[in-house]
C-alpha cells in the first residue's frame, strides 16, 4: 500500500500570476503521478524549486510552462524537464482561502 505524502509550498515570484502570486501557500503531494494542466512544483538547472504547468508529456518528462509571459522562465528556455526532477503534484491553494479583488 503507497501511502500519499503531502506537504506546502510557498509561491516565490511573479511566474504563475494571475493564477498564483507571491506568498500563496499550496497543498502539495509527493509521488503524484502529473497530467497535462496541473501545477507542477519542479526542479529547473542552476535554478531553486518551481511551480510550472504541465502542458504535455514528452519521451524524457514533463514540458512546463509559466503562466504569466513576462516573468520568469519555463521549458522555452531550458527544455524538458526529467521525471526525476518533478518534486510534487499541486492539490489547491491553501491561503489565501479566497482572494478578494485583483492583483
Amino acid at each position: 500500500m503507497i501511502i500519499p505524502r503531502y506537504g506546502l509550498a510557498v509561491v516565490h515570484g511573479a511566474s504563475m500570476e494571475p493564477t498564483l502570486v507571491e506568498g500563496d501557500i499550496l497543498l502539495v503531494q509527493y509521488g503524484a503521478r502529473p497530467r497535462v494542466g496541473q501545477l507542477l512544483v519542479v526542479r529547473l538547472p542552476g535554478r531553486p524549486v518551481a511551480v510550472k504547468r504541465a502542458t504535455r508529456r514528452e519521451p524524457d518528462g514533463w514540458w512546463v510552462e509559466r503562466d504569466n509571459q513576462v516573468a520568469g522562465v519555463d521549458s522555452w528556455l531550458f527544455g524538458v524537464v526529467p521525471d526525476r526532477d518533478v518534486v510534487a503534484v499541486v492539490c489547491r491553494r491553501m491561503w489565501p482561502l479566497r482572494r478578494g479583488g485583483r492583483r
